[in-house]
């Protein structure tokens, strides 16, 4: 079983990815502490270093862990390379982060490392940052394969396009997989969940309805109590205003008063349930921030079906505010995407041990 080290941890999706693979995380980092909290929640054998990284001492902490990490994996935090606002780019401190992560692959030495990131990490200025770090890592002898995959090509019922940078001991590049999954929908994945209006629901209660895809059975995950299924309670003048649009239609059928200026496309627009959700953020409760209100109910989608969207089984459960919930679904990685590429690693691994098996018994032979 390959044993991983997740860096800039979050809520845990890319090791839940991993775990479902058949790895092991043996130690996370993540510095937000509720974020942290439900990370051990959902992960009661890992290890959680709740800790800003640039303050960790990697020799004190990682000293135990040398000669037996398989995997460094991550996802350095992205805000100074996101399309969302001004981007500072290379005098933003947050986009040399990556140097932390570099620093415990070189200290460990794993036999692969995996890097997830917003698609600009690697073009932002002229390919500065994505030529440092395939120069730091080329350096201490890892070949590296960079790809822009799209999580939907992976069951992931959400358009969301990610930077991964996989790196592998020696001369031989270990691909990124390409995904060729059947597409699935916002219906596929949300269709049975209780049909709440604006500020209904519990974080604890029953399934209403029975599953009926078999995207949507695989997220039951033999749970018989659904959790974080909450409505925001919406004011008066936005449900009225969510009511005035028909399905899969958005603000274009506003009355000219009633429209509102705003950074994010799809403000005030219906979800549309027989296509894929655009990338889910951490603002999927305010229909100003997004495509986020539900394809039919005049509300946004809730927390638990913002984490189906990102392909959370429902036996993940969120914990802490709903702010931090929030936060916690919107920057994961989606875990069938980290599991198409642990399997990518688990293979190459098992064919390399295979090799070096046949190897030594044939040496013993001699």
């Amino acid at each position: 079983m390959l044993k991983i080290v997740d860096l800039f941890a979050g809520v845990g999706g890319l090791s839940y990815g991993f775990i479902r693979a058949g790895a092991e995380i043996v130690l996370a980092n993540e510095i937000d502490n509720q974020i942290a909290k439900s990370y051990i929640r959902n992960h009661t054998n890992t290890n959680m270093i709740n800790a800003d990284i640039t303050t960790i001492d990697i020799n004190k902490v990682f000293e135990k862990y040398l000669g037996t990490v398989d995997v460094v994996i991550g996802g350095p935090p992205c805000q100074g390379f996101s399309q969302k606002g001004s981007r500072k780019t290379i005098n933003d401190e947050r986009n040399f982060l990556f140097r932390y992560f570099y620093e415990v692959v070189k200290y460990l030495r794993p036999k692969y490392f995996l890097i997830e990131n917003v698609p600009n990490l690697l073009t932002a200025e002229k390919g500065l940052f994505r030529k440092e770090i395939e120069s730091l890592f080329n350096e201490i002898g890892y070949s590296l394969d960079c790809k822009v995959l799209n999580a939907a090509d992976f069951g992931v019922p959400q358009t969301r396009r990610r930077a991964l940078i996989l790196g592998k001991q020696g001369n031989e590049i270990l691909n990124l997989p390409i995904g060729t999954t059947k597409k699935v929908s916002i219906s596929d994945a949300i269709g049975d969940l209780a049909y709440l209006e604006s500020g209904e629901g519990k974080e604890e209660q029953e399934y209403k309805y029975e599953p009926k895809s078999e995207y949507q059975k695989k997220m039951r995950d033999g749970m018989k109590v659904l959790y974080n299924h909450v409505s925001t309670k919406h004011s008066k003048k936005a449900v009225e205003k969510l009511e005035m649009i028909p399905v899969g239609m958005g603000k274009e059928v506003l009355p000219t008063n009633l429209l509102t200026k705003s950074i994010y496309s799809g403000t005030w627009s219906r979800m549309i349930a027989n296509e894929q959700s655009v990338t889910i953020t951490t603002r999927f409760d305010t229909p100003s921030s997004g495509r986020f209100t539900h394809p039919v109910l005049n509300r946004c989608i809730t927390v638990r079906e913002a984490a189906r969207i990102q392909s959370f089984p429902d036996s993940f459960i969120f914990y802490g505010t709903k702010t931090s919930q929030m936060k916690q679904v919107g920057n994961a990685v989606p875990p069938l995407l980290g599991r198409a590429i642990a399997e990518v690693i688990i293979e190459d691994n098992l064919n390399f041990t295979s090799k070096n098996d046949v190897f030594y018994s044939r040496d013993e032979k001699c």
